[in-house]
């Protein structure tokens, strides 16, 4: 399972939201190249940018952040937050991010969602991002009547590599992920499901390796790394590739 850390990027900074509310940020780090450096540096295969100012502008705002911290570090780089057309997901595309993490078109223009599919295969991650099993949009700031199980599988469908799920009453809290909702996420669909919001220690993560048969391939983590009760070396060892319980014990040794 990949443990996945998060920037959040408000105004060129690395900060994280209590429940997606814009008025309880907290600034972690005024330079997201070395934030991004430090996650390359401690283990991480992937990092998940989140344009704050974007997802609730409806268009980039953070591009050249965004950017740099592409040119910054090696492993591949998922983005998301006000991705509302093709030509801003190019450009995305030509300064180095590897997917492209779709939420509102979702919703509100599923048929570019499936032309995007077509256009980048393997590179459109769709977020769903959801309140009491509804999913919101705009930043979070409005909630649709659309059920998040029954988007899932039209997304997968439409060729989505992949679903991210927030469950947005956990994001930030610390007080770990919904498992049950995870659970009826990856058994609606038969591609892999990312898990995002609430994760606080490291037996959140291992919790979540139940669900890996299922489809759950990775989760995201953010305040918990921010604020040390994860650490990100440890994390990578006890779930992620060549983890601690895949690795044999050493032989016995004989006088």
């Amino acid at each position: 399972m990949e443990v996945i850390p998060a920037i959040d990027l408000l105004q060129g900074r690395c900060v994280r939201l209590y429940q997606g509310d814009y008025n309880q940020s907290e600034v972690f780090n005024e330079n997201p190249v070395e934030v991004a450096r430090q996650w390359e540096q401690e283990g991480a295969t992937r990092l998940h940018l989140v344009d704050l100012d974007g997802a609730k502008e409806g268009k980039s705002v953070n591009l050249d952040a965004i950017a740099s911290v592409t040119q910054a570090i090696s492993i591949p780089v998922e983005v998301g937050g006000g991705l509302r057309d093709k030509a801003t997901i190019e450009r995305l595309f030509e300064v180095g991010v590897r997917y492209a993490i779709v939420g509102t078109i979702a919703v509100e223009n599923p048929a570019l969602v499936q032309q995007l599919c077509q256009d980048f295969p393997d590179q459109i991650i769709v977020g769903i991002d959801a309140r009491n099993g509804k999913v919101a949009t705009r930043g979070w700031l409005e909630t649709s009547e659309i059920n998040a199980t029954d988007l899932a599988q039209q997304m997968a469908g439409f060729g989505a590599s992949a679903i991210i799920y927030t469950d947005i009453h956990r994001d930030g809290t610390l007080i770990g992920p919904n498992m049950e909702a995870l659970r009826e996420m990856a058994q609606a669909v038969d591609i892999p499901v990312i898990a995002s919001g609430g994760v606080s220690s490291l037996t959140d993560l291992l919790s979540l390796l139940a669900l890996e048969p299922l489809g759950v391939i990775g989760a995201i983590v953010g305040r918990a790394l921010y604020t040390g009760d994860v650490s990100l070396s440890e994390a990578v060892r006890a779930v992620g590739q060549g983890r601690w319980q895949d690795v044999p014990p050493d032989p016995p040794r004989f006088a």
